[in-house]
């Protein structure tokens, strides 16, 4: 069998997206970054830093997840 490189078209800013969403849902919310990052088990400077970075600070997908389910929303808003 033959196998070829296919070409995909990658959003090469994803975790700026998923950055800029998790404060998004956040703020509607009504959390601070204090309170998303206790009920989250992280340090308020990681989400400090995730939110504020823009992308540059990466996150598990546990911790995408823990994130979903305190603000109420699916993990698949975040990559819209």
């Amino acid at each position: 069998m033959t196998t070829f490189r296919r070409e995909f078209n990658f959003d090469n800013n994803i975790m700026e997206k998923v950055s800029n969403n998790i404060k998004k849902y956040r703020l509607l919310a009504g959390i601070t970054q204090e309170q998303l990052a206790v009920d989250v088990d992280k340090s308020y400077d990681f989400i400090r830093r995730l939110e504020y970075k823009k992308g540059e600070i990466g996150c598990s997908l546990e911790t995408l997840y823990r994130i979903s389910v305190v603000l109420g929303v699916t993990m698949d808003k975040f990559f819209e």
